[in-house]
């Protein structure tokens, strides 16, 4: 197994992660309210979840892409559903001083499996892994059990690399932050979050 396969891997997951969609503003609004642990959790949930997506398009699990395929108005109804709810949420949300939020391991794990389960219920982005895996030549790879796991890590660390700078950035931004500026921060990112997931529902209409 050559660095260059892991390189790919890596430049990869970075390459679908960093296109900011609901996703990242929810990561950045948890950032900016919550500290970067609870961006840092948020990110990696989204993380693993591109780093199934890579593994199921590089190696052509037909099984697994069309069975999410064929149930994706599913996933879009329950993932866009979320969304408008999350972001309604958000948008009515007060600002909080950071010292009273709750640092559990619960807190945080179920900011992870809120970023988790609303990247795995975009199946488009199965399609996207496949477009860029093609490009790179590396579609429907018959590997070793290490070539596959070389490929799951670089593109896991490749979107955590892109998560990790969105939460440093937003980490500095975020102590320059007043009480009544937190509040437009909850009603911009929870109106973008909302209509991102009132848009996944009306693409179910046509």
């Amino acid at each position: 197994m050559d660095a260059l396969f892991f390189l790919k891997s890596l430049f990869i997951g970075f390459v679908i992660a960093a296109p900011v969609g609901p996703i990242g503003v929810l990561c950045a609004r948890r950032t900016l309210l919550h500290g970067r642990r609870a961006g840092f959790f948020s990110g990696m949930g989204a993380a693993t979840a591109d780093a199934i997506y890579g593994f199921i398009a590089a190696f052509g699990l037909t099984f697994a892409s069309d069975l999410l395929v064929e149930h994706q108005s599913r996933l879009r109804l329950i993932g866009g559903a979320v969304l408008v709810f999350m972001g309604m949420k958000a948008f009515r949300a007060l600002p909080v001083k950071k010292c009273e939020l709750p640092r559990s391991a619960r807190h945080y794990a179920g900011m992870y499996s809120s970023t988790f389960f609303l990247t795995l219920t975009n199946p488009m982005t199965i399609f996207s892994f496949a477009a860029v895996f093609a490009g790179f030549g590396l579609t429907g790879i018959k590997g070793s059990a290490l070539s596959s796991g070389v490929l799951v890590l670089g593109v896991f660390l490749g979107s955590a690399l892109w998560w990790l700078f969105l939460v440093a950035l937003f980490s500095l931004y975020g102590r320059r932050f007043h009480s009544h500026e937190l509040v437009w921060v909850n009603r911009v990112t929870g109106a973008i979050i909302t209509a991102s997931g009132a848009f996944a529902l009306g693409s179910l209409l046509w």
